[in-house]
């Protein structure tokens, strides 16, 4: 049976750094609240990319020797190629614009 890490925030530093975390962010809140909006704007950006690596965390990343075909990684070339009806379709539709806009062109020539 394997045995499953324990977390870090279960560990005596994690909570120590939980605690020192919620202090930081009381002192800031309580003695700099005019500072701490005048940056929020900005924190909520920074929010983005943090959540975005938080929440990738632990999918797919384990190097177990098996080796997955991932479709993202194929090129669109190759992703269209599969797929013809797209293909004809997407070339359809460049058409029609094409033809729209000669038309209308045309017309405003008048």
């Amino acid at each position: 049976m394997k045995h499953k890490p324990q977390s870090f925030w279960l560990t005596p530093k994690g909570i120590a750094s939980l605690g020192l975390i919620g202090a930081v962010s009381y002192f800031l809140l309580v003695e700099h609240r005019q500072h701490l909006f005048e940056f929020l704007p900005f924190l909520i950006l920074l929010a983005c990319p943090v959540m975005h690596i938080f929440m990738h965390r632990g999918r797919g990343h384990q190097h177990s020797g098996e080796h997955h075909h991932d479709d993202a990684a194929e090129s669109f070339g190759q992703q269209t190629d599969k797929n013809k009806a797209y293909r004809d379709g997407y070339l359809e539709g460049l058409k029609t614009a094409r033809d729209e806009r000669k038309k209308k062109e045309s017309d405003d020539a008048r």
